[in-house]
Protein backbone atom coordinates (compact mmCIF):
# COMPACT_ATOMS: atom_id res chain seq x y z
CA UNK A 1 0.00 0.00 0.00
CA UNK A 2 1.23 3.52 -0.79
CA UNK A 3 1.12 5.75 2.29
CA UNK A 4 1.47 9.54 2.42
CA UNK A 5 2.56 10.22 6.00
CA UNK A 6 2.36 13.90 6.89
CA UNK A 7 4.64 14.50 9.85
CA UNK A 8 6.93 11.51 9.34
CA UNK A 9 9.77 13.08 11.34
CA UNK A 10 7.61 13.85 14.39
CA UNK A 11 7.34 11.90 17.65
CA UNK A 12 4.89 9.30 16.37
CA UNK A 13 6.11 9.48 12.78
CA UNK A 14 9.53 8.26 13.85
CA UNK A 15 7.96 5.12 15.37
CA UNK A 16 5.31 4.68 12.68
CA UNK A 17 7.45 5.00 9.55
CA UNK A 18 9.69 1.96 10.24
CA UNK A 19 6.61 -0.04 11.24
CA UNK A 20 4.85 0.75 7.98
CA UNK A 21 7.97 -0.10 5.96
CA UNK A 22 8.41 -3.36 7.88
CA UNK A 23 4.87 -4.35 6.93
CA UNK A 24 5.67 -3.82 3.27
CA UNK A 25 4.12 -0.41 2.69
CA UNK A 26 5.67 2.30 0.52
CA UNK A 27 5.94 5.46 2.63
CA UNK A 28 6.21 9.01 1.37
CA UNK A 29 6.95 11.06 4.48
CA UNK A 30 6.73 14.82 4.80
CA UNK A 31 8.71 17.30 6.85
CA UNK A 32 8.98 21.09 6.79
CA UNK A 33 12.72 20.86 7.38
CA UNK A 34 15.32 19.82 4.83
CA UNK A 35 17.53 18.83 7.77
CA UNK A 36 14.98 16.18 8.82
CA UNK A 37 14.57 14.70 5.35
CA UNK A 38 17.61 12.52 6.05
CA UNK A 39 15.87 11.04 9.09
CA UNK A 40 12.97 9.90 6.93
CA UNK A 41 15.32 8.45 4.35
CA UNK A 42 17.19 6.57 7.08
CA UNK A 43 13.88 4.94 8.04
CA UNK A 44 13.49 3.79 4.41
CA UNK A 45 10.81 6.35 3.64
CA UNK A 46 10.76 8.69 0.66
CA UNK A 47 11.14 12.21 2.08
CA UNK A 48 9.25 15.22 0.76
CA UNK A 49 9.95 18.69 2.12
CA UNK A 50 6.64 20.56 2.00
CA UNK A 51 4.73 23.06 4.11
CA UNK A 52 1.12 22.09 4.80
CA UNK A 53 0.15 25.76 4.36
CA UNK A 54 1.48 25.75 0.79
CA UNK A 55 -1.71 24.50 -0.83
CA UNK A 56 -0.39 23.99 -4.35
CA UNK A 57 2.84 22.26 -3.29
CA UNK A 58 0.99 19.99 -0.87
CA UNK A 59 -1.53 18.95 -3.51
CA UNK A 60 1.27 18.21 -5.97
CA UNK A 61 3.10 16.13 -3.36
CA UNK A 62 0.07 13.97 -2.55
CA UNK A 63 -0.71 13.44 -6.23
CA UNK A 64 2.91 12.53 -6.98
CA UNK A 65 2.91 9.95 -4.18
CA UNK A 66 -0.09 8.16 -5.75
CA UNK A 67 -1.15 7.46 -2.19
CA UNK A 68 -3.82 4.95 -1.21
CA UNK A 69 -3.96 6.36 2.33
CA UNK A 70 -3.04 9.74 3.82
CA UNK A 71 -2.00 9.75 7.49
CA UNK A 72 -2.10 13.09 9.29
CA UNK A 73 0.44 13.20 12.14
CA UNK A 74 1.27 16.90 11.90
CA UNK A 75 1.69 18.95 15.07
CA UNK A 76 3.53 22.10 16.07
CA UNK A 77 4.20 21.62 19.78
CA UNK A 78 7.88 22.10 20.59
CA UNK A 79 7.25 22.77 24.29
CA UNK A 80 5.62 20.58 26.94
CA UNK A 81 2.68 21.80 29.07
CA UNK A 82 3.80 24.14 31.82
CA UNK A 83 7.02 25.15 30.07
CA UNK A 84 7.93 28.48 28.43
CA UNK A 85 6.62 28.70 24.90
CA UNK A 86 3.78 26.25 25.43
CA UNK A 87 0.99 28.79 24.87
CA UNK A 88 2.58 30.13 21.68
CA UNK A 89 2.99 26.57 20.49
CA UNK A 90 -0.70 25.93 21.09
CA UNK A 91 -1.58 28.93 18.93
CA UNK A 92 0.52 27.58 16.07
CA UNK A 93 -0.86 24.10 16.58
CA UNK A 94 -4.41 25.46 16.52
CA UNK A 95 -3.76 27.00 13.11
CA UNK A 96 -2.20 23.78 11.88
CA UNK A 97 -5.21 21.76 13.02
CA UNK A 98 -7.64 24.19 11.41
CA UNK A 99 -5.98 25.26 8.17
CA UNK A 100 -3.39 22.55 7.72
CA UNK A 101 -5.89 19.73 8.16
CA UNK A 102 -8.25 21.27 5.65
CA UNK A 103 -5.42 21.66 3.13
CA UNK A 104 -4.29 18.06 3.62
CA UNK A 105 -7.81 16.65 3.32
CA UNK A 106 -8.47 18.72 0.20
CA UNK A 107 -5.22 17.45 -1.32
CA UNK A 108 -6.17 13.86 -0.48
CA UNK A 109 -9.57 14.24 -2.14
CA UNK A 110 -8.03 15.87 -5.22
CA UNK A 111 -5.52 13.02 -5.49
CA UNK A 112 -8.19 10.32 -5.31
CA UNK A 113 -6.96 8.95 -2.00
CA UNK A 114 -9.20 6.19 -0.64
CA UNK A 115 -8.72 6.74 3.10
CA UNK A 116 -7.49 9.34 5.56
CA UNK A 117 -6.34 8.74 9.14
CA UNK A 118 -5.78 11.68 11.48
CA UNK A 119 -4.21 12.33 14.85
CA UNK A 120 -6.57 13.88 17.39
CA UNK A 121 -6.52 13.93 21.19
CA UNK A 122 -8.36 12.07 23.95
CA UNK A 123 -7.99 14.91 26.48
CA UNK A 124 -10.38 17.47 25.01
CA UNK A 125 -13.56 16.01 26.46
CA UNK A 126 -15.90 18.00 28.68
CA UNK A 127 -15.61 17.01 32.36
CA UNK A 128 -17.91 14.21 33.45
CA UNK A 129 -18.26 11.15 35.63
CA UNK A 130 -16.52 7.96 34.55
CA UNK A 131 -14.40 7.24 31.49
CA UNK A 132 -15.06 9.45 28.47
CA UNK A 133 -16.56 7.73 25.43
CA UNK A 134 -16.20 8.76 21.78
CA UNK A 135 -19.78 10.04 21.77
CA UNK A 136 -19.23 12.35 24.75
CA UNK A 137 -19.01 16.09 24.00
CA UNK A 138 -15.79 18.04 23.80
CA UNK A 139 -15.08 20.77 26.34
CA UNK A 140 -16.37 23.73 24.35
CA UNK A 141 -16.68 25.76 27.57
CA UNK A 142 -12.92 25.59 28.10
CA UNK A 143 -10.98 28.80 28.73
CA UNK A 144 -7.43 29.97 28.06
CA UNK A 145 -4.92 27.65 26.44
CA UNK A 146 -7.24 24.66 26.77
CA UNK A 147 -9.80 26.46 24.62
CA UNK A 148 -7.23 26.50 21.79
CA UNK A 149 -6.75 22.75 22.11
CA UNK A 150 -10.47 22.02 22.07
CA UNK A 151 -11.26 24.38 19.19
CA UNK A 152 -8.40 23.04 17.09
CA UNK A 153 -9.39 19.46 17.82
CA UNK A 154 -12.99 20.08 16.83
CA UNK A 155 -11.97 21.76 13.58
CA UNK A 156 -9.56 18.95 12.68
CA UNK A 157 -12.13 16.25 13.30
CA UNK A 158 -14.83 18.08 11.38
CA UNK A 159 -12.54 18.47 8.36
CA UNK A 160 -11.51 14.80 8.37
CA UNK A 161 -14.90 13.24 9.09
CA UNK A 162 -16.60 15.56 6.61
CA UNK A 163 -14.41 14.41 3.73
CA UNK A 164 -15.89 12.45 0.85
CA UNK A 165 -13.58 9.50 1.56
CA UNK A 166 -13.28 6.90 4.33
CA UNK A 167 -12.00 8.60 7.47
CA UNK A 168 -10.58 7.53 10.83
CA UNK A 169 -9.86 9.89 13.72
CA UNK A 170 -7.57 8.52 16.43
CA UNK A 171 -7.91 10.36 19.71
CA UNK A 172 -4.55 9.65 21.31
CA UNK A 173 -3.86 10.11 24.99
CA UNK A 174 -0.78 11.99 26.14
CA UNK A 175 2.21 10.27 24.55
CA UNK A 176 4.96 8.77 26.65
CA UNK A 177 7.98 6.71 25.71
CA UNK A 178 10.90 7.23 23.29
CA UNK A 179 11.03 10.66 21.67
CA UNK A 180 8.17 12.15 23.69
CA UNK A 181 7.95 14.62 26.57
CA UNK A 182 7.45 11.87 29.17
CA UNK A 183 9.30 8.65 29.97
CA UNK A 184 6.34 7.33 31.96
CA UNK A 185 2.58 7.83 31.94
CA UNK A 186 2.53 11.06 33.95
CA UNK A 187 -0.70 12.59 32.59
CA UNK A 188 -4.03 10.92 31.94
CA UNK A 189 -5.30 9.73 29.57
CA UNK A 190 -1.95 8.30 28.49
CA UNK A 191 -0.73 6.07 25.69
CA UNK A 192 2.71 4.69 24.95
CA UNK A 193 4.01 6.02 21.64
CA UNK A 194 4.45 2.49 20.28
CA UNK A 195 0.88 1.48 21.07
CA UNK A 196 -0.31 4.65 19.30
CA UNK A 197 1.82 3.88 16.25
CA UNK A 198 0.50 0.32 16.09
CA UNK A 199 -3.09 1.54 16.36
CA UNK A 200 -2.42 3.76 13.36
CA UNK A 201 -1.10 0.78 11.41
CA UNK A 202 -4.27 -1.15 12.24
CA UNK A 203 -6.43 1.74 11.05
CA UNK A 204 -5.05 1.39 7.51
CA UNK A 205 -7.61 -1.34 6.85
CA UNK A 206 -9.96 -1.31 9.84
CA UNK A 207 -12.68 0.94 11.17
CA UNK A 208 -14.17 4.31 10.36
CA UNK A 209 -15.07 7.21 12.62
CA UNK A 210 -13.59 8.18 15.99
CA UNK A 211 -11.57 6.02 18.38
CA UNK A 212 -10.02 6.64 21.79
CA UNK A 213 -6.42 5.39 21.72
CA UNK A 214 -5.20 5.33 25.31
CA UNK A 215 -4.75 3.12 28.33
CA UNK A 216 -7.76 2.06 30.37
CA UNK A 217 -9.00 4.61 32.87
CA UNK A 218 -9.75 8.17 31.89
CA UNK A 219 -11.28 7.22 28.53
CA UNK A 220 -13.13 4.14 27.29
CA UNK A 221 -11.26 2.07 24.72
CA UNK A 222 -13.71 -0.78 24.11
CA UNK A 223 -14.54 0.46 20.61
CA UNK A 224 -10.87 0.61 19.61
CA UNK A 225 -10.22 -2.85 21.02
CA UNK A 226 -13.18 -4.42 19.20
CA UNK A 227 -13.05 -2.62 15.85
CA UNK A 228 -9.33 -1.97 15.41
CA UNK A 229 -7.76 -4.68 17.57
CA UNK A 230 -6.00 -1.98 19.62
CA UNK A 231 -3.68 -3.24 22.36
CA UNK A 232 -2.50 -0.51 24.76
CA UNK A 233 0.24 -2.76 26.16
CA UNK A 234 2.05 -3.18 22.83
CA UNK A 235 5.69 -2.08 22.64
CA UNK A 236 8.05 -2.16 19.66
CA UNK A 237 11.67 -3.16 19.65
CA UNK A 238 14.08 -0.23 19.90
Amino acid sequence: MRIFLAGAAGAIGRRLTPLLVLMGHQVTGTTRSAEKAGQIEAMCGQPVVVDVFDVAALKDAVIAARADVVIHQLTDLPSAPGTPGYEEGQKRNNRLRREGTRNLVDAAVAAGVKRVIAQSVAFAYAPGAGPRHETDPLDHAAQGVRALTVAGTAALEQAVLGASIAAVVLRYGYFYGPGTWYEKAERQPAVHIDAAAHATLLALTRGTGVYNIAEDGAVAITKARLELGFDPSLRLEA
